[in-house]
């Protein structure tokens, strides 16, 4: 939840079987989705990249500017079989986009993934008066959940008893409510006059987050959503809202993945460590990623990216700038990608 990161990452919105075969390497087909709002959920748009056997031309995806794109084939047809089910969830000012590298990675080890637009928090589309509602995130990925497994096209190609969430930052905080976290703004509100200068405290400040008691309550209540089989956090913001209890009391596994690099802002040890001092031990695995920053886990970024960012908006550089000269981003990116894979055979053979 960095709210520097908010004006930059608006302009470039614009700009087989039940178990995956991860020893092979499928093409990826790529659609882009919009669900109806229905009682009680918003509507919503992103995308879905699915293993292929079609042979189509490719083109990118996510290309902008300042991100490479991930090449894809559109509108091919979905691979036979069923498949596990990953759906993601953007950070604070983000986009379906972000993770689009990982979402082809693991579409092409044979996971469906899909992921969507949270009004109120995404690109172009940061306002307190539907931003603050953070409860809305967590149902809006049960709300994809429930139109995928119900829409005649997708269904037939879905293991619904396999299902991941995924989220960076403010996604991860969406996560893992999603697994069973609960909020409880008091905890923030202490945290947050002890320590102002977190990105957490920031991006409650400019969402306005819990000024209501009806939100308060509404952000304590239970949003875990019983169908999602496991959970992965990547350098989760926000994460000491959660009450203890509720952490301990998550029943299925979380991989928790942070960056190594040392950032004031969101420190490693108060926000993943926070999760790792209270979900259950035989549960939850946990990994920092040496030479990782915040923003790592966004796409690649083009030659001069981080120039361009900044002579926009000053400060917004940070966004293609990893942890230090020696760190590579397609390598922290593949490092990532295996940890993920590897949690998901994990789960998968222990099922």
């Amino acid at each position: 939840m960095l709210r520097f990161t908010f004006h930059t990452l608006a302009a470039l919105a614009f700009l087989v079987l039940a178990i995956p075969s991860h020893a092979s390497t499928n093409a990826v087909g790529f659609r882009e989705i919009t669900i109806a709002a229905t009682e009680g959920d918003r509507a919503l748009a992103g995308a879905i990249w699915y293993p292929t056997t079609d042979t189509n031309p490719v083109t990118p995806v996510g290309e902008n500017p300042v991100f490479f794109g991930q090449m894809v084939q559109p509108d091919a047809k979905t691979m036979n079989g069923r498949h596990p089910l990953v759906v993601m969830s953007h950070g604070f000012g983000g986009n379906w986009r972000n993770q689009g590298w990982l979402a082809v990675a693991l579409a092409r080890a044979g996971y469906v993934v899909a992921a969507i637009n949270h009004p109120g928090t995404t690109s172009r589309d940061v306002t307190a008066e539907v931003g603050s509602k953070l409860w809305l995130r967590p149902r809006d990925i049960s709300h994809l959940i429930t139109s995928l497994s119900d829409n005649p096209i997708w269904a037939p190609y879905l293991d619904t008893a396999n299902i991941t969430v995924i989220g960076h930052s403010l996604g991860a905080w969406t996560a893992l409510e999603l697994a069973g976290a609960r909020m409880d703004m008091d905890l923030i509100d202490t945290d947050c006059a002890q320590n102002p200068e977190f990105a957490a405290c920031d991006g409650i400040a400019t969402l306005e987050v819990g000024r209501k008691t009806a939100d308060r309550k509404n952000l304590a209540a239970n949003l875990k959503d019983e169908r999602i089989g496991a959970a992965i956090s990547l350098d989760i913001g926000l994460a000491r809202g959660f009450t203890p209890e509720s952490l301990a009391a998550i029943d299925i596994p979380v991989l928790v993945i942070a960056a190594g690099s040392p950032n004031p802002k969101i420190p490693k040890d108060l926000e993943s460590g926070y999760l790792i001092r209270y979900l259950p031990a035989d549960l939850r695995q946990y990994h920092v990623l040496p030479g990782a920053a915040h923003f790592t886990f966004l796409p690649e970024c083009k030659p001069n990216a981080a120039a361009l960012l900044e002579s926009d908006v000053p400060g917004d550089g940070i966004i293609c700038l990893d942890g230090d000269d020696q760190a590579d981003r397609s390598d922290l990116h593949q490092q990532t990608i295996t940890l993920i894979l590897d949690f998901l055979r994990q789960r998968e053979t222990a099922s």
